[in-house]
């Protein structure tokens, strides 16, 4: 572990965050649960990364397939590995690894990924371009078929929740220009520690799912933006490391979603939110009869009555969690840059309708 001398708030306490060090350009950290089969070629996709000086740094979350001992032998001392004994989530497991990495930026990542070798260096160019981009998002493809867009960042609902933008379109070049966008996605984000050392690390009780637009609307609050860089290309296996439609991934998204829009929504936002939630659980409801978007395809795996005891659970845990949300919503509206009325320009920007977010897979 690296000596630190500045500290940042998180959920679960001060942790240290230094400048990091001058000689190492990006740090990688990488998230793995049981995720064995994806290392190999994360790793090495990492390693022969075009851009020099840089380190790369696997967190596992307590894995019981071997993981480690892969790593060890595969890689040896070319990825430092952090090895926790339980599952601490992947914002949890993300703090680690970035409290541990040297890098003068922060690149995290999923493990069911693949990089291509020029990705590092185009982010980090982007970046000392742009000092206020806080975060910088890649192009991110399908893994299995890389005509077509997994996300380029994610579009907002009004809500609070999130979706890929992009998501499943076939790669035409329609988003081959760098611009600014709202948020970018967890699966993999270029972090500066400027930003991080100001807002805050990833939530940890959110445990997973939805970190991404927290830190990232967070992030925009505070006056950083985020910037998509079309050159930087990752290749993504979509929830290889969890069911696309399991029960625990549709409960924690719902219940995460709540406590992100207590949050982070100024006021006037949070409270036009609940009418767009109504709205979105009964296009759901419609979606599910009909067999279309992801509480279609639940309800295909699992059944109907199955998706709205998963949502009930859901929103009673939310509401068990809303005072520890309501007091962190106090830090980070006290700490906002912005006008309370500057975010409806988010949803101008880069929101999206009710039927992208509950018809669509």
């Amino acid at each position: 572990m690296v000596v630190v001398n500045r500290t940042v708030r998180t959920t679960a306490g001060a942790v240290g965050l230094d400048d990091g060090d001058a000689a190492i350009a990006v740090s990688s950290v990488i998230v793995n649960w049981n995720g064995r089969e994806h290392l190999e070629v994360c790793l090495s996709s990492l390693l022969g990364q075009a851009l020099a000086a840089t380190e790369v740094v696997l967190v596992d979350n307590g894995s019981t397939d071997g993981s480690v001992a892969l790593v060890h032998e595969r890689f040896g001392e070319a990825v430092r590995v952090i090895a926790l004994d339980s599952n601490r989530g992947y914002g949890g497991a993300l703090n680690a690894g970035i409290c541990a990495a040297r890098g003068r930026y922060l690149f995290v990542l999923n493990n069911d990924t693949e990089v291509d070798q020029n990705c590092l260096r185009a982010l980090v160019d982007t970046a000392e371009r742009c000092p206020q981009a806080g975060l910088c998002a890649p192009k991110i493809l399908s893994f299995s078929d890389r005509r077509l867009i997994d996300n380029v960042g994610l579009l907002l609902y009004p809500d609070g929740m999130s979706r890929g933008r992009g998501r499943l379109d076939v790669d035409r070049g329609q988003y081959d220009a760098e611009e600014e966008i709202l948020l970018a996605s967890g699966c993999a984000m270029l972090l500066r520690r400027e930003m991080l050392a100001d807002i805050g690390l990833f939530d940890e009780d959110l445990f997973a799912y939805c970190e991404d637009t927290d830190l990232g609307l967070r992030a925009q609050l505070a006056g950083w933006r985020c910037r998509y860089v079309p050159k930087a290309i990752v290749y993504h296996k979509y929830s290889a490391s969890t069911a696309h439609y399991s029960p625990l991934k549709a409960f924690l998204v719902e219940r995460n979603r709540l406590w992100v829009a207590v949050k982070c929504l100024p006021l006037p936002l949070l409270v036009m939110s609940l009418p767009f939630t109504a709205l979105r659980l009964c296009v759901q409801a419609l979606a599910v009869f009909q067999r279309r978007g992801a509480a279609g395809r639940f309800a295909d795996a699992h059944s109907a009555s199955g998706l709205l005891i998963v949502f009930i659970r859901a929103v009673l845990a939310a509401l068990h969690g809303l005072p520890g949300a309501w007091r962190k919503r106090r830090t980070i509206q006290r700490r906002r840059r912005l006008s309370v009325w500057a975010p409806f320009g988010w949803l101008v920007h880069h929101g999206m309708g009710v039927r992208e977010i509950a018809l669509k897979d």
